[in-house]
């Protein structure tokens, strides 16, 4: 009936290394998907920021040339400024993206800040009241 303790010990030890490891290793694939996320906000913010410098660029040019010709012809005042109209147009509603993008902010790890800080929690003593 006497049991030698040791391999209990150790078979319990090596639970919990495995319990412990899983978690982190949980919490690592967590922080590089939010990496990853944070990459794509990041490239969506600056496609957008390129675009609306192009297309608030074209429709300077289109509001030039609309200028210019304002005293010619009948019909090309019409496409000049439809074509200003849609570029300008164009160019703040990527503008507007951006600006909400760029106010948005970072969520970088916050989902993995939160993880921790509950894993936290659980590993606390409990009070018994």
């Amino acid at each position: 009936m006497n049991q030698d303790p040791k391999p209990r010990l150790a078979g319990s030890l090596r639970g919990i290394v495995d319990a412990g490891l899983q978690t982190v290793q949980t919490r690592l694939e967590l922080l590089a998907l939010e990496a990853q996320e944070e990459k794509l906000r990041l490239t969506s913010l600056a496609l957008n920021v390129v675009l609306c410098g192009l297309l608030l660029g074209f429709g300077l040019v289109f509001l030039m040339v609309f200028l210019t010709v304002l005293f010619w012809e009948e019909h090309r005042l019409l496409a000049l400024g439809i074509s200003t109209a849609v570029c300008l147009g164009g160019g703040l509603f990527a503008a507007s993206n951006a600006a909400r993008e760029f106010k948005r902010g970072s969520r970088l790890f916050a989902a993995s800040l939160a993880e921790l800080a509950r894993d936290r929690d659980a590993l606390r003593p409990r009070d018994e009241a």
